[in-house]
């Protein structure tokens, strides 16, 4: 069983699950049904998803950047297996012993630089060295997994269009949105112009739909706010009235347009991009939406007729 986070929680208020501490019970289930002789990875970071290790059936492997880390601390004491990075490289190690896998090998963490990137490949790293895998396989599954749109699509799928960087990507909660934004930063050179393109998911809070715009509107200089296809009982127009909430006393972006159909807000966004920008396009129709984006990028890089 894997638990990467729960953070602030997702998906709150539905199928009475209205509170993190109900989302962590449920999310607990996994740990509690892994075989005796079977792993939990549990992100040390993350105070919930640490407090599942005493439900374990079987052992645990904690993971976590630092490995000073209170919880990371403990369990290297108890001589049990952990996996953390060290300086530039991910590491796994029990009691003496350790493995070190550079982060320059590990193409989808871009030499380190994508921190969630970094604590998804310590939790496979995690995984695979629980389930048994030969450390040359875990070695080359690293080196050639890629997170294009073919792949694992709406998860963190770069492109290039016209010399800017294209980012699609199905997060939908404030959470996602701050390791995104952190990313962003990673990504984008000083002075380099962004733009996000973003809707929500109608079945959530209020709150939670103001947030997420909330943190990217000190990140973004253009935000083009756009209404999805599924309003899941929203009124018309409703889910956009609570994004441009969360955009006042923005900082950073200026320039916010509302449009209605997620297509013509993709494509109002690639409209204006120049080369060295950067765009994160917040998908909802994922297949359709990828599909159309690719299908935009190929035709931008067509030639033109004489």
């Amino acid at each position: 069983a894997i638990v990467t986070n729960v953070g602030a929680g997702d998906h709150l208020g539905l199928n009475y699950i209205t509170t993190v501490e109900d989302l962590t019970v449920l999310k607990r289930v996994i740990v509690q049904n892994v075989a005796p002789d079977g792993f939990a990875v549990l992100n040390a970071a993350d105070p919930r998803v640490a407090s599942m290790a005493g439900t374990c059936p079987g052992r645990v492997i904690f993971f976590a950047a630092d490995r000073r880390h209170q919880v990371m601390a403990a369990h290297r004491a108890l001589g049990q297996r952990k996996v953390f990075v060290d300086g530039n490289a991910i590491v796994a190690a029990e009691g003496s012993w350790r493995e070190s896998i550079p982060l320059h090998s590990i193409p989808f963490t871009r030499d380190g630089t994508i921190a969630f990137q970094v604590e998804n490949a310590m939790a496979a790293v995690a995984a695979a060295w629980g389930a048994g895998l030969s450390w040359e396989a875990i070695r080359l599954g690293l080196a050639s997994f890629a997170t294009d749109a073919a792949n694992v699509p709406g998860r963190f799928n770069v492109m290039d269009h016209r010399g800017a960087t294209v980012i699609a990507d199905y997060g939908h909660n404030a959470d996602a949105m701050r390791a995104l934004v952190c990313a962003v930063d990673a990504m984008t050179a000083p002075g380099a112009k962004r733009t996000v393109v973003i809707s929500a998911a109608g079945d959530r809070r209020d709150d939670d739909i103001r947030e997420q715009t909330a943190i990217l509107g000190h990140a973004f200089d253009r935000v083009v706010l756009y209404q999805d296809a599924a309003q899941r009982g929203r009124g018309d127009g409703e889910v956009l009235g609570l994004l441009r909430q969360g955009l006042e006393g923005a900082s950073r972006a200026k320039d916010v347009s509302e449009i209605r159909g997620e297509f013509a807000a993709i494509d109002a966004a690639l409209e204006t991009l120049r080369e060295g920008d950067l765009c994160l396009v917040l998908v909802d129709q994922v297949d359709a939406a990828l599909a159309h984006l690719k299908a935009r990028i190929e035709q931008a890089r067509a030639p033109v007729a004489a």
